[in-house]
């Protein structure tokens, strides 16, 4: 099978990404794999559509470390490539990332992950449903139930009066962003600094003013679904709890967030089968929610990250298990003649 990652940058690419873990259960499993950045798309006069491929040449690393260190080297190589010759396109980009830098880039894995699902490659996941889940917005197309109480709007006198109607405090954040970017706890309409919270987290766009959970004090949990179902082995789940750094509201990683084991409820199992049907209807093979008691806080359908800390932590590699379901994706394409689109094998 060989497997394209699309990804914002290689220079960007980590040891600690999902993505290297992905791909290195792709390499253990016998499969050939390539990289693709936004820049690398052709289409051509006759319809084609090519990638500039970049391969690790004759390497075959076992490790995070080695692998990054092949990816970034001298001794990769570059293909020209037809999409139809593409088993799988594993869209792993964040468009967030591009929002400021090259808009233009933002857009680029649904367009044409769009092209390739046409052109017969298995698109994960389907870039129809990407192109449905842009922003944070999305997470309001689940079920209430399982949503905290959300605002957005531009108007601080909105944001002012939401804050009044929620004395625990409230959550505000980007509607447009990632990784725990410019996110803030308001505990009071009154609070001094309101305004400068307010401009900076406008400046991207639109707010969120969310109703803040006491429970977040504990961190959230970051719960891997694959084909709409929660990822598990045995008796254990593809999870993790964040543990925000002392002092700090967010518990991502980069923020200093502490990994630690964690133990998946009966409420948290409840909220990823509320949001089953409509993640299947969308065609989002790999999803990672983040739950806060049982709430849902949000739902990462771009680049779910944790896979690393969750091996870690539980002597799993549960990209092993991803890699499984997409071989099983090619069997059942094969088998179906064509006749499945895209949609439905990203999630069979």
């Amino acid at each position: 099978m060989r497997i394209a990652f699309f990804v914002n940058s290689i220079e960007g690419e980590e040891t600690v990404y999902a993505t290297t873990s992905l791909a290195l259960a792709a390499l253990a499993r016998g499969h050939e794999i390539v990289y693709v950045t936004p820049g690398d798309f052709i289409l051509r006069p006759d319809g084609r559509l090519m990638i500039h491929a970049l391969n690790l040449g004759a390497a075959k690393p076992r490790k995070a470390e080695t692998f990054i260190a092949a990816l970034r080297g001298d001794a990769t190589g570059r293909d020209i490539l037809d999409i139809a010759d593409v088993d799988v396109l594993f869209l792993r980009s964040d468009p967030s990332e591009d929002a400021g830098p090259r808009p233009w880039a933002t857009q680029v894995g649904v367009i044409f992950g769009r092209l390739a699902a046409e052109r017969g490659a298995i698109v994960v996941n389907d870039p129809d449903g990407l192109t449905r889940a842009q922003n944070k917005l999305y997470l309001q197309d689940f079920p209430e139930i399982v949503r905290p109480t959300t605002l957005i709007s531009k108007h601080i006198e909105e944001i002012r009066a939401f804050v009044d109607e929620h004395p625990e405090g409230v959550i505000l954040k980007p509607l447009q962003g990632s990784g725990g970017k410019n996110v803030f706890k308001v505990s009071s309409s009154h609070e001094t600094n309101l305004n400068q919270i307010f401009e900076a987290v406008s400046e991207m766009g639109y707010v969120i003013a969310q109703e803040y959970l006491p429970a977040a004090t504990e961190g959230d949990v970051r719960l891997f679904l694959m084909n709409g179902r929660p990822l598990k082995r045995g008796d254990t789940y593809a999870a993790v709890r964040r543990v925000p750094a002392e002092g700090e509201l967010r518990s991502n990683m980069h923020v200093n967030g502490r990994p630690v084991a964690a133990v998946v409820t009966p409420e948290m199992l409840a909220v990823a089968e509320q949001m089953r049907p409509k993640l299947v209807r969308d065609g989002m093979f790999l999803v990672g929610l983040d739950v806060v008691g049982d709430k849902l806080v949000e739902v990462n359908v771009f680049t779910p990250g944790a896979l690393p800390e969750i091996a870690e932590l539980t002597s799993i590699e549960f990209s092993e298990d991803i890699m499984a379901a997409l071989e099983r994706k090619l069997d059942i394409k094969r088998a179906n003649g064509g006749t499945l689109s895209n949609r439905e094998l990203a999630t069979l």
